[in-house]
């Protein structure tokens, strides 16, 4: 092979000897690929092509028909998958931040599978769905709640799966009942999506105001002073000036400013809201979804930390709290950074608990896990 050659995505789920003249795999994997989900999409996908093949021959062999259009149609939606699965290398860079944000990629994938799967039901003999009923049960559990009716039916017909065969009818519920449970699962992962770009959002809006906010201090370092005005002197988060009699109190302020007294404050308050993150991972679990909850919960207390504290700094300024507004020297001033920055916690407390909540809702919570 030379140098400049690339090896075709087909070429690289030949087993050995393929490229010799041996046989292939009929339904090659593909990939790989930069996502843990489009791996295990592209094996559900090789999954599914060999279990419709199985069947069909299954279906021939208990003397029923091969149900040809049918699998055409099923292989349709698994090549459609395989398709979205792959690498989207080939987009441009725009086409896959859209899909990264919108989840299209995810949606085309889930979608067509959830219809193959749903085709391979009709497909099946009886004796199959038979064998099938617990894994369809556990599924339905899952994702639809104890009084839906659907799941009522499902485990009527899972009770009865012992005595007599699956009739058309029943196959028809069945069909029914998990489509109606992987579109809760769909939706499901689409509020946590939601969620993660409202937090994203969230973080990118907080962090323009605070670069705005630095760059403003900047520019005229006097618009938004946090200095302190002890007995004697004025202080500063970078200087500290003497206040001699009869001065006037404003013109000292304005010469004790300095271009990075915010910039200071908002880095101290972004070290601090890091902290604070780390110490909050001891009550986040892991999460199976492929969206990244947890990192957009940390990446929102960034720029909050940095922001709150320039904004308690200004608060202490203007003696909103009596008796903490004389700061003595420039470490106090500092000090005070790091308890805002940290402080930014209390606030997004609250976010931390609802994605809490919106991931202990995705494949069972306790609504839907008991049994009827």
């Amino acid at each position: 092979m030379s140098a400049g050659t690339i090896p075709r995505e087909t070429d690289a789920a030949q087993p050995p000897g393929s490229a010799n003249g041996g046989p292939r795999p009929p339904f090659p994997i593909g990939g790989p690929t930069t996502a843990s989900w489009r791996e295990m999409a592209l094996t559900k996908v090789a999954e599914l092509h060999s279990l419709t093949s199985w069947l069909q021959q299954r279906r021939r062999a208990e003397g029923l028909d091969g149900a040809d259009d049918l699998t055409a149609t099923i292989r349709g939606h698994l090549d459609t998958a395989r398709e979205a699965a792959r690498n989207p290398a080939t987009l441009p860079w725009r086409g896959r931040l859209r899909g990264a944000v919108s989840g299209s990629d995810l949606a085309r994938v889930a979608t067509n599978l959830d219809a193959a799967e749903a085709d391979i039901l009709r497909l099946a003999p009886p004796s199959y769905l038979r064998g099938q009923i617990p894994s369809m049960l556990a599924h339905v559990r899952r994702h639809l709640a104890a009084r839906d009716p659907r799941r009522l039916r499902l485990e009527e017909i899972a009770r009865g799966s012992g005595r007599a065969p699956v009739d058309d009818s029943q196959q028809d519920s069945i069909v029914s009942v998990m489509r109606a449970a992987s579109s809760e699962a769909r939706r499901e992962l689409a509020r946590v999506r939601s969620f993660r770009n409202v937090l994203l959002i969230t973080a990118l809006g907080l962090t323009a105001l605070a670069v705005g906010l630095m760059i403003l201090g900047l520019a005229a370092p006097d618009a938004i002073p946090l200095c302190f005005q002890p007995t004697g002197s004025v202080v500063c988060p970078t200087m500290q000036v003497p206040l001699a009699e009869g001065a006037n109190p404003d013109a000292v302020v304005r010469s004790a400013t300095s271009p990075w007294d915010i910039a200071l404050v908002e880095a101290v308050g972004l070290i601090a809201a890091s902290v604070a993150g780390a110490v909050a991972l001891r009550n986040v679990r892991g999460t199976s979804t492929p969206y990244s909850l947890p990192v957009a919960l940390a990446v929102l207390k960034l720029p909050t930390g940095a922001l709150t504290a320039v904004l308690g700094l200004l608060l202490m300024r203007g003696e909103f709290v009596p008796g903490l507004s004389a700061l003595d020297f420039p470490a106090q001033i500092v000090a005070w950074a790091v308890v805002f920055g940290y402080a930014q916690q209390l606030l997004t407390r609250l976010v931390d608990q609802q994605a809490h909540s919106v991931l202990e809702d995705v494949g069972g919570s306790t609504a839907k896990a008991p049994a009827a």
